[in-house]
């Protein structure tokens, strides 16, 4: 079986993810801890790595299930073909979700905008890369084989 990607409404996609579940279908929602500023105070919540994304694992038969869920608005399409994600990539985000590692920083402070570089750390390891765009605080990089673009902080 393949894994998809599957687009939800605004801030459904840990309710998507249940409610697919609930239709046994096996799904996938990689989610991070992040500390939010109340009006009185400071919590700490699990909000989804990416917005409006989560994944889920079924035939190609079986895909218009995903719509029971009221929160699923479309799958994602990448070069006119329904978007597929790696077995050993959901893998991947899955083990860099459980390390304590998580909040290491990257550093790119020798490559110019344009570079193609090779990342030999991290949750994209082994991904070729390209600089888009260095801030003072962040680089931008473009992870061409994957398709998304990757906003890495500075290392101070």
């Amino acid at each position: 079986m393949k894994w998809y990607v599957v687009y939800t409404k605004p801030k459904w996609e840990k309710r998507a993810a249940e409610q697919l579940t609930k239709f046994n279908i096996n799904c996938y929602c990689p989610v991070i801890k992040k500390t939010q500023q109340r009006s009185d105070r400071k919590i700490k919540v699990e909000v989804p790595l990416f917005s409006h994304y989560i994944f889920v694992q079924l035939l190609e038969k079986d895909r218009n299930l995903v719509f029971n869920s009221p929160g699923v608005v479309r799958y994602l399409f990448w070069l006119g073909k329904h978007a597929i994600v790696k077995d050993h990539e959901i893998e991947t985000i899955k083990e860099w979700l459980s390390t304590e590692e998580t909040s290491k920083e990257i550093s790119v402070l020798q490559y110019q905008i344009g570079d193609k570089i090779h990342l030999n750390s991290g949750p994209f390891c082994d991904q070729n890369a390209v600089v888009k765009d260095i801030t003072k605080t962040h680089y931008v990089l473009i992870l061409e084989s994957l398709g998304y673009i990757l906003k890495v902080k500075h290392k101070e």
